[in-house]
């Protein structure tokens, strides 16, 4: 369809995409073809199961050439990424969690800029790189805090920019994600921390290498520290 000239959205749950690994590497990625992924269920899912925790998305298509990965933060990021995404002339993956978002209400033509994280609140010391479901934990975390957040958007490509501002002006940088913490978007933000040869100390908040248990979302969050309350434990530890 999408050598045809037609731009297909393939809507697929994150574990469901392990099954195409394959064809979305040679069939997609490979010819840059312009095809748009709606991952659902990307992260904790509570009731569903460690068979259906999009617990590995981030970490495997990271490293995928020509994906741009977009992780909204809430239902008016979700709709802007999706209107930036059929803009664009290359495979795109946008992953978001389980649960329910009153899309009519965010009914938008705006787009963002590719590439770009967002400054949701400016303090000291202290600043935490946030993506996906797990902003509105960072931002609660951030006013206990007063330290500074950032929804960062992208995973790929990373606004290496205002990372090296913030790693600069900061004492302390922590990042927060629903998937596993080998690969995922912490490991992506310490890679080119390390390429840049900058010392700020990150910690990486994320899934440990396990499958998830059996629980609520909010139990899961609580039990692997991917709330505000875990945020501020690691900072104060």
């Amino acid at each position: 369809m999408a050598t045809q000239g037609l731009k297909p959205i393939v809507a697929i749950y994150s574990t469901f995409l392990q099954r195409g690994y394959d064809q979305l590497i040679h069939d997609i990625a490979l010819q840059n073809l312009n095809v748009i992924f709606a991952i659902d269920r990307a992260g904790l899912v509570g009731s569903d199961g460690a068979t259906h925790a999009g617990c590995f998305d981030l970490s495997f298509l990271r490293c995928i050439p020509n994906l741009t990965i977009m992780a909204p933060s809430n239902g008016l990021e979700l709709y802007q990424m999706l209107n930036t995404a059929f803009k664009m002339e290359s495979p795109v993956c946008i992953r978001y969690p389980r649960g329910v978002a009153n899309i009519a209400k965010y009914e938008t033509q705006d787009t963002i800029e590719i590439g770009k994280a967002n400054v949701l609140l400016k303090g000291e010391k202290i600043a935490i790189f946030a993506y996906g479901s797990r902003v509105d934990s960072a931002l609660k975390a951030g006013k206990v805090l007063g330290g500074s957040v950032i929804d960062m958007r992208f995973v790929k490509p990373l606004d290496e920019q205002l990372i090296s501002q913030i790693a600069n002006s900061h004492q302390q940088l922590i990042s927060i994600e629903d998937n596993v913490i080998s690969g995922g978007g912490g490991s992506a933000i310490s890679e080119y921390l390390h390429q840049q040869k900058i010392t700020t100390p990150l910690q990486i908040l994320g899934l440990p290498d396990d499958f998830t248990e059996q629980g609520s979302q909010t139990e899961l969050y609580q039990q692997y520290g991917l709330t505000a309350q875990g945020i501020i434990k690691t900072i104060q530890s």
